[in-house]
């Protein structure tokens, strides 16, 4: 048997990890990414406080050049930060033997949370980065289904029910509307989450004296981030604003998911996910093609949204240096990044190549034989009889049809009080369903024009 590296969630496991995440998120959440990170945000402060004139040149030289991460000895690590409770004061150990000399200027006035914090926050950039692309990919391809079927007409259903004639691209617009949306806020939220943070023991800069402001934008200038008006060791409003986001994207995804599924059922049959041989199979059922990607991607948008609850507990913290919600983000932000990422891949293979049965669709538009379009019979009838008499009469009609098991058309054409004032081909226009779609089409057109992709 071959060995297997222990797991323990989907998220590392060898069988479900790329179901459920992809490697690119994965490696920015990467134990030796983050330590990676604790280490370039410790070589920044080094490389800010010479230049703000706190410690030598020559020392933050030193720390540059003799910080080696590849170097360190990560079982020591771990077992000094499993009797610590932090990471930091573990890695700053092995980072002042690295540096000789100069280590005695690691970690010069900073706290533990400064630099995890700061280290989060570049993991927050670059994961953001991957969301950003994705949405960007999922975008165009949602455009592309959008046009391509701006006229085909499907029904329309409310409460499960048939309800009004649409098109297949009015339904696919309204999912881009929301990742345009999506690619809004993301842009929007840069600024308030992508700030580092350097504060000291109690937030106050204290050990830098007057050097305090100073050293905290040269660090974060280093490091390419907003400076933060204030500190916010515990003000979490900025990660559990990150970690919200991707609750709206996998949420949103998560109803893409869900139409894609009931519309994918054998009594709807009309679209499908790509077809790949073997995927989706049933073990006992040959006939058997599941929508993978989309159980997966609903599967993610109820898992991202239980992390975003989690978030805005962990806003609740205790006066200016909290004990434990800080420790609650540990485990929602990375999940969360790798889910999202995982669902948006499986959007984009599912949707790509989503097969579309437009003449299902116009079979099922059919079902009703008319009754789909009452309402454009009334609104037709009203300017001759008024619209509460055009009401009763295609109410009376349509129990008829469903009575009978005939068609609107017939029912309508054998009351006298329509045949007075229309004719069977005017009746027959009416209750196409070809010819009651709205504005459906003008609002694709609206969508595809509101956003540049």
């Amino acid at each position: 048997m071959p060995a297997f590296p222990a797991s323990t969630t989907v998220l590392d496991s060898m069988l479900f990890r790329d179901a459920f995440g992809t490697p690119a998120m994965r490696e920015v959440f990467s134990d030796v990414a983050l330590v990676a990170r604790y280490a370039e945000v410790e070589v920044a402060l080094a490389k800010a406080e010479a230049r703000c004139g706190v410690i030598p040149q020559a020392a933050a030289d030193q720390i540059a050049a003799r910080t080696d991460v590849t170097a360190l000895d990560f079982d020591l690590l771990r077992q000094e930060t499993d009797i610590v409770g932090y990471p930091i004061l573990p890695l700053v150990h092995q980072m002042v033997k690295q540096c000789g000399e100069a280590g005695r200027y690691v970690h010069w006035g900073a706290t533990t949370q400064d630099i995890m914090d700061t280290a989060v926050v570049l993991q927050l950039r670059a994961g953001l980065a991957i969301i950003e692309r994705d949405i960007a990919e999922l975008r165009k391809i949602l455009a592309d289904l959008s046009k391509r079927h701006r006229d085909t007409p499907m029904a329309g259903r409310t409460h499960l029910q048939q309800a009004l004639p649409v098109t297949f691209g009015y339904k696919t617009a309204i999912w881009l509307a929301m990742f345009d949306r999506h690619a809004e806020r993301l842009e929007q939220l840069k600024p308030r989450v992508l700030v580092g943070q350097f504060a000291g023991a109690a937030g106050t800069l204290a050990s830098l004296g007057d050097k305090g402001f100073e050293v905290q934008e040269a660090l974060c200038a280093e490091l390419k981030l907003g400076v933060p008006a204030s500190t916010w060791h515990v003000a979490r409003d900025g990660f559990a604003e990150a970690v919200n986001f991707l609750a709206l994207v996998t949420g949103s995804l998560g109803k893409i998911a869900l139409d894609i599924m009931i519309m994918a059922s054998t009594e709807f049959a009309e679209v499908y996910e790509p077809f790949v041989k073997g995927r989706g199979a049933s073990s006992t059922m040959p006939q058997k093609r599941n929508p993978i990607s989309s159980e997966l991607m609903l599967a993610a948008s109820k898992a991202v949204r239980q992390h975003a609850g989690l978030m805005l507990d962990a806003m609740v913290q205790d006066f200016e240096r909290a004990t434990g919600p800080w420790h609650a983000e540990w485990m929602a932000i990375p999940e969360s990044f790798v889910l999202t990422a995982g669902a948006l891949h499986q959007a984009k293979f599912a949707l790509a190549g989503l097969i579309v049965d437009e003449a299902k669709m116009n079979d099922n538009l059919a079902l009703s034989r008319g009754l789909i379009v009452a309402e454009a019979v009334m609104m037709g009838l009203a300017p001759q009889i008024g619209r509460q008499d055009a009401h009763d009469v295609v109410y009376d009609a349509c129990r008829l049809a469903n009575e009978k098991g005939i068609s609107l058309a017939d029912a309508l054409s054998a009351d006298p009080r329509v045949a007075a004032q229309i004719d069977r081909t005017t009746i027959e226009a009416l209750t196409s369903p070809k010819n009651y779609l709205g504005l459906a089409p003008a609002m694709v057109d609206r969508v595809l024009k509101s956003a540049t992709r």
